[in-house]
């Protein structure tokens, strides 16, 4: 029994250096494959029972033994949409069960997959080398906030985002103490000034409503009020269905502290241009009806909250209203410039036209990021990612996919401490070198167990010869 034994234990030799050479090949096959997992192989003594004076070395047994978690190199695309995890975790991606284009079906079974070279097919959606579907969940682009609860196929579609009508612009400035105005005149008290009522037409008081005036400049007297004011500068605001208007703005001084009783503080007035081509009785520029003060350090006093409602206007056939001129308290101030014109450091407004979407690329922290023809970047999805406790565990599938198995262990939503590298794509983990190194060693060890084989022959041979 002794030479049947051998014979058995070398033929379960080959075996598991068979199985091992089929490893080493798919390893190599697979070295170029994005996300790919080399398989190495392990080997287990299988010891008959025997008592303890008569054991022997016993055959082998070969398994698999999963690199899961071994990251390979990434490498750089240069496709946005391509996306690479460093350190632990797994994108969620699902498969096509049924159906073309927008009809398609999938199987609603979560898998994971390592291969990140996702990018859009015809219908929007985000598939991998594989044809694997990229998962995850919408971002409302308004709020920001993540829409649902669980992980579905991920469609961008290039729909219009929509306009957003401006009301606020963001307003950081400096306003000379003493503004050269075309009428100004030092030697002259008070030329600076916006003048009393009684240098305008009747029935037009461009001071601010609060002051007794009427708070519009009509065309006939254009002239005269652009002489006692300065440009404050311009803004492009938009209106609900995102169409354009140029809002120019104009200060005007009209009370001086050093001047005495009755000025209590240095204040000024905003003006909005409706028509700069008005003439008669047309109104050119309307007052929006607030007092601006400053103290003694330049600091403005009036209005409390630092903000000026701009007046509801409509200029060059667009309507504006509900704009509001933000300061942040400090961001406007009145100090000396030689210059006697305003320094407008920052004039930003937050609304915009429609816009479409120009193209997509994947953040750090996993989102579908959107860049819209509009100026506008809004992130669209955040991808579906998980970790599991025993990833090597995970059960291979075609395409570089892996199933949750229960020595696995449930998966453990989001990245962790890993981070996504968009633009890249992460390769296979398999080293050529190492492979073939391995390779030499299985087939020295294939080649001694046939000679085993080929020993228990001989020895066979001897024993039937004895009885001839």
């Amino acid at each position: 029994m002794g030479v049947f034994s051998a014979l058995t234990t070398a033929v379960s030799g080959l075996q598991a250096q068979s199985y091992a050479l089929e490893n080493i090949s798919g390893n190599i096959a697979n070295s170029r494959t994005a996300g790919f997992k080399r398989v190495d192989t392990t080997f287990s003594d299988l010891i008959p029972d025997s008592a303890l004076n008569r054991q022997i070395a016993g055959s082998v047994a070969a398994y698999s033994q999963a690199t899961t978690t071994i990251q390979g190199d990434l490498s750089a695309t240069k496709i946005d949409t391509n996306a690479a995890i460093n350190g632990d975790g797994f994108f969620v991606v699902d498969q096509r069960q049924s159906g073309l284009g927008t009809n398609t079906t999938f199987t609603n079974a979560n898998l994971y997959t390592r291969r990140g070279d996702f990018d859009f097919d015809a219908n929007g959606y985000l598939v991998n080398g594989a044809g694997y579907f990229l998962k995850g969940q919408k971002i409302d682009t308004v709020t920001g906030q993540v829409v649902g609860s669980q992980p579905e196929v991920l469609r961008i579609t290039q729909e219009q985002y929509p306009a957003k009508a401006t009301t606020s612009i963001e307003y950081r400035a400096n306003i000379p103490a003493y503004p050269a105005t075309t009428r100004s005149d030092k030697t002259v008290v008070g030329s600076e000034l916006l003048q009393p009522a009684a240098s305008y037409t009747a029935g037009s008081d461009p001071h601010s409503t609060t002051s007794g005036g009427n708070g519009v400049v009509i065309g006939t007297d254009l002239t005269n009020f652009l002489a006692q004011s300065i440009p404050g500068g311009a803004a492009t605001v938009y209106d609900s269905l995102g169409k354009a208007t140029s809002v120019d703005l104009r200060w005007a001084k009209v009370s001086n502290v050093s001047a005495g009783p009755p000025a209590v503080a240095d204040t000024w007035n905003l003006f909005v241009a409706e028509n700069t081509s008005a003439t008669g009785a047309t109104v050119a520029y309307r007052n929006a009806n607030q007092n601006i003060t400053f103290d003694s350090t330049g600091q403005m006093t009036a209005p409390a909250s630092g903000n000026i409602l701009l007046p509801t206007m409509t200029i060059a056939g667009t309507t504006i209203t509900g704009i509001s001129l933000t300061t942040g308290g400090t961001g406007l101030t009145q100090n000396g410039d030689v210059s006697g014109q305003i320094d407008a450091r920052s004039i930003r407004q937050d609304g915009y036209t429609a816009g479409t979407l120009d193209r997509v690329s994947i953040s750090a922290q996993g989102q579908v990021i959107g860049t819209f023809s509009n100026g506008q970047v809004k992130a669209l999805a955040q991808i579906a990612t998980a970790r599991f406790n025993a990833g090597n565990a995970l059960k291979r599938l075609d395409g570089g996919a892996f199933e949750e198995t229960i020595e696995s262990g449930a998966p453990i939503v989001g990245l962790g401490t890993s981070d996504l590298i968009g633009g890249n794509v992460e390769q296979s983990n398999t080293d050529i070198a190492d492979e073939f190194s391995k390779m030499i060693v299985t087939q020295q060890a294939y080649s001694a167990n046939t000679k085993v084989i080929t020993t228990a022959q001989d020895m066979l041979r001897d024993v039937f010869a004895i009885i001839r």
